[in-house]
């Protein structure tokens, strides 16, 4: 923190005087900067760390030097952890195949239809169902559509709901498709807030890949519980997301909450 501080004034004088410092430079200081608030947050209201919640406009580069937008009020809510699974989860070979289910041979070329086939073939091919469901991190089927783990959580519980056609826009959907999808949304919710008893639930699509689609091609709505306080440090700085559950937990205990609630219906 006592760094960002330091480069702050460092790179002001430097603006001040009329030099141009170099993009490193600059793009260092946002780092740092991004850092300090996070690491201050907003009960920070005296001291040095109060100098960079709020410093005082001669503090600031010249607009020519750094972008206006830099120094925005608005937070932002960055994913990097996230960025690897964005860019590449289309382009894999074989991809959504888990290795216990790779005896499957085939390739769709869609993470979610390879998922179901793979899952679907190893048992008609003898594996237990449930071994073979627990594998792929599928929740539960209805007739339509699904219900599955997210491989890679933002926070425990999170899974996804979609049709079993491959299809990329909600306007395609059918309707007893749609009407379904919804229907196995509201179940969700209520199989989350009964096993994580959370504060709030996120639930999203992003339809496109210039939405922020990992899989494009194959529509699928996000449910996750979340809980004040779930972003911290941790995510923001060190890139890292701490999960208190692995994955075969959070199946398990899904697994049961749906069945449960099928039951009292």
């Amino acid at each position: 923190m006592f760094a960002g501080i330091s480069l702050v004034n460092r790179l002001a004088r430097t603006c001040e005087v009329g030099l141009n410092p170099d993009s490193a430079s600059v793009n260092l200081l946002l780092r740092h900067w991004q850092i300090a608030r996070c690491l201050t947050g907003p009960v920070a209201t005296f001291g040095p760390a109060r100098k960079v919640l709020n410093p005082p406009k001669t503090m600031l580069p010249k607009p020519s030097i750094l972008d206006r937008t830099a120094f925005d009020p608005m937070d932002h809510l960055w994913t990097p952890w996230r960025f690897a699974y964005v860019s590449t989860a289309e382009g894999a070979v074989r991809a959504g195949i888990p290795e216990a289910l790779a005896a499957w041979p085939g390739d769709l070329g869609c993470i979610f239809c390879n998922l179901i086939a793979s899952i679907d073939h190893a048992i008609a091919n003898g594996m237990d169902r449930d071994k073979a469901e627990a594998a792929g991190g599928l929740v539960l089927r209805a007739k339509h559509c699904f219900v599955c783990l997210n491989a890679f959580p933002y926070t425990s519980g999170h899974v996804m709901v979609m049709p079993y056609a491959h299809l990329d826009r909600l306007a395609t959907l059918p309707a007893e498709t749609a009407h379904e999808l919804m229907d196995l949304a509201q179940l969700t919710e209520r199989a989350l807030d009964r096993v994580y008893r959370p504060h709030g639930f996120n639930f999203g699509m992003n339809i496109g890949q210039a939405a922020g689609a990992g899989v494009a091609g194959h529509l699928h709505l996000h449910a996750m519980p979340r809980w004040v306080g779930d972003t911290n440090f941790m995510t923001t700085v060190s890139e890292t997301r701490v999960l208190p559950e692995d994955l075969d937990t959070t199946w398990r205990k899904l697994r049961e909450a749906f069945a449960e609630l099928r039951t009292e219906k």
